[in-house]
């Protein structure tokens, strides 16, 4: 195999045979392959694509690059939930323990963030002590005594994957679907799971910027977990706006928290729930999704999500004080809220806009090698359909200087837009696909 060769007739949009594919990847896995050729290579599949054989081929390869798990010996369905990625969306942390408040196993692999949407991981990692990376065998001991966890990838697991997935993120390939379906489900695939939830989101926060983007790339990975023998299902939502009042790490914890005590902003509230209730249907630990959205509710109710949130991060070696006392974690010392430059309805926030505000403050990284602070970001965002007057808040910056706080104002003002009447009521779920 000449790796130059693989790479220029996916540059001219020829398809690559299944053996050949097999023998880049696993060639990539090993360091044989350096990162500037897998880098050509994912720019040439961002421009030409790749046919479903080649999906399917590269997702195999890329599973079978390291370990595979088996949950089979837990005695209890087993689900997943993965998002394609937006701004503000929290979904995955007070989604795990909620849904294995209610009999439900959730090994949950996530990753780190990706251009200007957060990554789960990152946001866990706001939590004193709490660790995100354990090995396999800690991975079940969790899983067994809580229900619930939420690792990154080790490197024995879809290792191929875990290396593209940092490349992406700084050579501007993030937004392909052949490259995103791949590497959700190879690592999910890996996970074990018997079945898994897809949120793909649309809109100006997320990489698929259509509603038939985010279709097909559901279609493609539902499409794979079939041919795999996984039950897997779609919700397609939106990402015009951001999710909830919080951007960034800390906050977004906070949020989260506030959701698994019956509390927060209904659009979290309301898209946790019905990823939860997917999650219980398909895996069949609930038999209609009426029964699982009153067991949902029921366990936010008596505190037993709440709680399991709590036994989640004490066993990953975090404080669970962080479930009653959110103060314990990091935080910008320094705010500038942002006054409105006139009154009237909140039409809508872009998404994109406010993520890039957020990764300039730190939130988020420019390259691989970058530290994310977890202190900063925006709180007390404002939402489509809000009364405001003029010099009320429309957020506020947490930033680590003071600097930093002032800097992004004026900014931050222009990414709300303001209309003279109410508008109309944001539809957060667009679509259902099943297999």
């Amino acid at each position: 195999m000449v790796p130059q060769w693989i790479i220029e007739k996916k540059r001219d949009g020829a398809e690559i045979g299944p053996e050949e594919l097999r023998e880049f990847i696993s060639a990539y896995s090993q360091g044989d392959l350096p990162d500037y050729q897998m880098a050509a290579f994912a720019m040439a599949v961002y421009f030409k694509g790749m046919s479903f054989e080649e999906v399917s081929v590269m997702t195999d390869a890329m599973m079978r690059s390291g370990r595979t798990l088996d949950w089979s010996s837990l005695g209890k369905p087993t689900a997943d939930k993965h998002s394609t990625g937006g701004i503000g969306d929290k979904i995955s942390i007070p989604l795990a323990p909620l849904a294995a408040s209610c009999g439900c196993a959730v090994p949950m692999i996530s990753g780190r963030g990706l251009g200007i949407t957060g990554g789960t991981l990152d946001k866990l990692e706001s939590i004193p002590g709490y660790s995100t990376s354990l090995s396999p065998e800690k991975f079940r001991g969790v899983l067994e005594k809580t229900g619930c966890s939420i690792i990154g990838q080790t490197d024995d697991l879809a290792p191929a994957d875990k290396k593209l997935y940092a490349l992406r993120d700084v050579t501007g390939t993030v937004p392909s679907i052949p490259l995103i379906a791949s590497s959700i489900m190879s690592k999910k695939l890996a996970e074990g799971t018997g079945s898994l939830v897809l949120d793909v989101k649309c809109g100006r926060g997320a990489f698929m910027k259509t509603r038939d983007e985010a279709k097909t790339l559901a279609r493609t990975m539902i499409a794979i977990g079939k041919s795999m023998g996984r039950r897997v299902s779609a919700l397609i939502t939106d990402m015009n706006e951001p999710l909830g009042k919080t951007i960034g790490n800390t906050v977004e914890i906070e949020e989260s928290i506030r959701i698994l005590h019956g509390e927060g902003p209904d659009d979290v509230r309301n898209l946790t729930l019905e990823l939860a209730a997917e999650m219980l249907t398909l895996s069949g630990a609930a038999a209609s999704r009426e029964e699982a959205v009153s067991a949902l509710e029921k366990s936010i109710a008596s505190g037993r999500a709440a709680d399991t949130f709590a036994r989640m991060i004490e066993a990953h070696g975090g404080d669970p004080r962080i479930v009653s006392r959110p103060g314990l974690m990091p935080r910008g010392r320094f705010t500038a809220d942002v006054p409105s430059p006139r009154s009237g309805f909140v039409a809508g926030i872009d998404a994109d806009a406010a993520g890039r505000i957020v990764l300039l403050l730190g939130g988020g990284r420019r390259k691989v090698t970058d530290s994310i602070d977890h202190g900063v970001g925006i709180e007390q965002l404002v939402q489509r359909g809000e009364k405001i007057s003029e010099g009320e808040p429309l957020m506020r910056i947490i930033a680590s200087t003071a600097e930093d706080a002032q800097h992004f104002v004026s900014e931050a003002a222009r990414i709300v837009s303001l209309c003279d009447e109410p508008p109309p009521e944001r539809r957060i779920i667009l679509d259902r696909i099943a297999q």
